[in-house]
Formats: C-alpha cells, sequence, structure tokens
C-alpha cells in the first residue's frame, strides 16, 4: 500500500486512466455495431473473455477468488447492479443515443453514490464536495435536457441511457458496503465480470441473440480490445476504491463522459453542441473538486 503522501496522487492517476478507458468503451461497441455484432453478444463474451483473463491472473499472483458462499452472493450481487444491468443498457442504447450521448450519461453516478453514502453514514457531509458533484450534475442535466428536446433519439432510449448511472450508484455501494473480509481488489474483479456474464445468459431464454461475430479480423480484434479494456478497467477498478473510498471513485463516470463523448465527436464525426460544452465544463469543474477535496481527506 503507498505512503500517505502518494496515496492522493495515485488515487488521482487511477481515476483518470480508469474514466479514459471506460469512455472507450462506449466507441468501441459503436465500432463492433458497424461490423455486425450484437450489442449484447458483444457484452456478454467481451465479458467472459476479461474474466477469465483476470481469473488466471488473479491465480498466477497468488490471490485466488473466495469460493464460499458470502463470496458467490457478492459476485453475483456486484455482476448483476454493477455489471449486467448498466452495461446491457449501455451497449444496447448506444446504437438509438450515439457513443457520446451514452458517455457524457456516465457523470451522474457521482451524485447518486453520495446521497446513497451519506443516507448510509458511510460518508460524511462535506460541502466542497457536495458542490462539485451539484456543479458536474448541473453540466449533465444540461446535456440530457437537450438530447431530450432535439427529439433525434427514441425517448426510451435515452431514458434507458440516462438509468445508467442509478445501476452503478448501487453497484459502488453494494461493493463498499459488502466487500468481504480479508478479499483483496484482484481476487474480486474476476468474480464480479463472470458473475455478471453468468446472469447476462440467463437473459436467452427472453430470445436475447449471444451468437459471436468471428467472420472477420477487425470483429475478432475488437472483442479482444473489449476483453482487454474489461480487464484493465476492473482490475483497477477495485484498486481505485479500496485506496480512496466509494464517493471519490464514482467520479469515473465523468472523466470517462468527457473523454468518451471527446472521443465520438473526433472519431465519428458525432455532433457536438454548446450544451455538450457546458456540460463537459460543469463535469470538469466537479471532478476537480471533489478530486481536490478527496486528496486533502486522505492526507489527514
Amino acid at each position: 500500500m503507498p505512503g500517505s503522501n502518494s496515496r492522493p496522487l495515485l488515487a488521482l492517476s487511477l481515476l483518470l486512466v480508469i474514466g479514459t478507458l471506460m469512455g472507450l468503451t462506449s466507441n468501441l461497441v459503436k465500432l463492433a455495431g458497424n461490423v455486425g455484432w450484437q450489442p449484447m453478444a458483444y457484452l456478454l463474451w467481451s465479458l467472459f473473455g476479461s474474466g477469465l483473463m483476470l481469473l488466471l491472473f488473479a491465480w498466477w499472483r497468488g490471490e485466488r477468488p473466495g469460493m464460499g458462499l458470502p463470496q458467490q452472493r457478492y459476485y453475483l450481487a456486484s455482476g448483476l447492479l454493477s455489471i449486467a444491468v448498466p452495461n446491457a443498457l449501455l451497449f444496447s442504447s448506444i446504437g438509438h443515443v450515439g457513443a457520446g450521448f451514452a458517455s457524457m450519461c456516465l457523470a451522474f453516478p457521482p451524485l447518486f453514490t453520495y446521497l446513497l453514502a451519506l443516507a448510509l453514514r458511510m460518508e460524511g457531509l462535506s460541502r466542497i464536495r457536495l458542490l462539485g458533484i451539484c456543479i458536474g450534475l448541473s453540466g449533465s442535466l444540461l446535456l440530457a435536457l437537450g438530447k431530450l428536446h432535439g427529439g433525434d433519439s427514441p425517448t426510451l432510449w435515452v431514458l434507458a441511457a440516462l438509468s445508467v448511472p442509478v445501476f452503478l450508484a448501487l453497484g459502488n455501494i453494494y461493493r463498499a458496503r459488502y466487500w468481504p473480509s480479508g478479499a483483496t481488489p484482484l481476487s474480486l474483479a474476476p468474480g464480479m465480470l463472470l458473475g455478471g456474464a453468468v446472469l447476462l445468459v440467463a437473459t436467452a431464454a427472453l430470445g436475447v441473440d449471444f451468437t459471436p461475430r468471428l467472420d472477420s479480423t477487425l470483429a475478432v480484434a475488437l472483442l479482444v480490445a473489449q476483453m482487454l479494456l474489461f480487464a484493465a478497467v476492473y482490475a483497477l477498478f477495485f484498486i481505485l476504491q479500496n485506496l480512496a473510498g466509494t464517493v471519490f471513485l464514482s467520479q469515473i463516470g465523468s472523466v470517462a463522459a468527457i473523454t468518451g463523448a471527446a472521443m465520438a465527436i473526433g472519431l465519428f464525426g458525432e455532433q457536438g453542441s454548446l450544451s455538450m460544452l457546458l456540460a463537459a465544463l460543469c463535469i470538469v469543474g466537479g471532478v476537480l473538486l471533489v478530486a481536490w477535496r478527496g486528496a486533502k481527506e486522505a492526507q489527514s
């Protein structure tokens, strides 16, 4: 574990890295859809592949995941709230609302996470942190209202994308509150990914098509890229939560919102707007306030 002086810098660095990788995910999903991948199939095989990668890595490091009943319950519950439901909604909505808007929706979790943490007395009231979260949320609301009033996307899919952060916030709280005693971050990540994948398989009964698209080199390359991305994101995800706490972790979404939207505009030529620019400025300001407060708390 790093010393107290290096913890704030390490936490902020992890926040930026993980947020950027999550922003990249929205754009990989759009690319995968362009080469014929069905969103749910792309998600399922990415989760299985990344979960197995992390499982092998954890065994190699001697941090084998526990397989007792409490651990299995943790894997399934965290997989449901943090992986299966939010990613299914995100992956499915991107083709209808665009990668930029879907990415910007990831800026919402900090407010929900902080409010839940306050209600459960997992966090104390911090005026600076609350101000930062509210500033970031105001930018997200500007973006959402602009999209809804624009009328260029089905309302149902806009609402589906906007519901993603609710589940991410619930997942943040669950993982922190029920973290198995003595478990390391690396030992928990593969179980959560594989738990989410197992739960997704159950939706096959509803007619969801999970047939993998392996008929082109690009389709396979995009799948492998998403596997590696998931493996990196969720290994670092647990490390950051253990290092800096649940509310600080939730700021990942704000970073993902900015980077994902920027990539969507730059790579796919998605239309930017004044509301998106204002939202980005608000979110950046909110992240800086919360990150600064988190750094001050870590030093005290």
